[in-house]
């Protein structure tokens, strides 16, 4: 299957990156593009998260929960973002035409992949090793890692978001992250005009 977008990770930042680029499906220059999300979660920070200092979520709110409800609004909102379950990705390697994304069980090719993993150790995934280093926001003692970029961009095409990025492991700083990759990518879709999607009452 080949993808416009491939995002790597389930979490916040991989399934905000996901619902920008899905309210973007009726705009012109984002039309007829394929956008998957491969919804690995089980490492996912959120799994034991409790929120009470999040704007918008209810007091209480469990990590857990929202990566189960996140994955339902993303599949009710935008059904054309192609949700992929049950796989671990393995590889992620220069292709012709971008990126070839291997998983335990089959593989993708995409023309932009978007890495949305959590920065603990190890990080085993071949094809980004050379990107490796000390995460430059998280306590020196927890043996945090990023992947090198600028702003987001590790190379054309090849883009990291949330912790793994550099940001710290906070949920709105994650999920702000992702909603930045995504509007990089809406951006260069627009004829590199600097783009944003807003949706509006009528």
């Amino acid at each position: 299957m080949i993808f416009d977008v491939l995002i790597i990770g389930g979490g916040v930042a991989g399934m905000q990156c996901a619902l920008v680029l899905g309210s973007a499906n009726k705009k012109e220059y984002a039309q007829n593009k394929r956008v998957g999300i491969i919804m690995h979660q089980r490492s996912s920070h959120l799994q034991d998260a409790l929120f009470n200092n999040v704007l918008g979520i209810a007091e209480g709110t469990l990590g857990k929960d929202i990566l189960t409800s996140g994955k339902d609004q993303l599949k009710n909102l935008y059904p054309n973002i192609s949700q992929i379950e049950n796989e671990k990705v393995i590889a992620v390697l220069d292709d012709e035409n971008g990126y070839k994304i291997v998983t335990n069980k089959n593989e993708y090719y995409s023309k932009n992949a978007v890495v949305a993993l959590n920065y603990s150790k190890p990080f085993d995934i071949a094809g980004l090793e050379r990107y490796i280093e000390r995460h430059s926001r998280a306590n020196v003692m927890k043996d945090r890692i990023q992947l090198r970029n600028f702003n987001h961009l590790i190379k054309e095409g090849l883009y990291v978001c949330g912790t793994l990025a550099g940001w710290r492991s906070q949920f709105a700083i994650a999920a702000g992250s992702g909603a930045s990759v995504a509007t990089d990518i809406l951006t260069v879709w627009n004829d590199h005009v600097p783009t944003k999607v807003h949706d509006k009452k009528v």
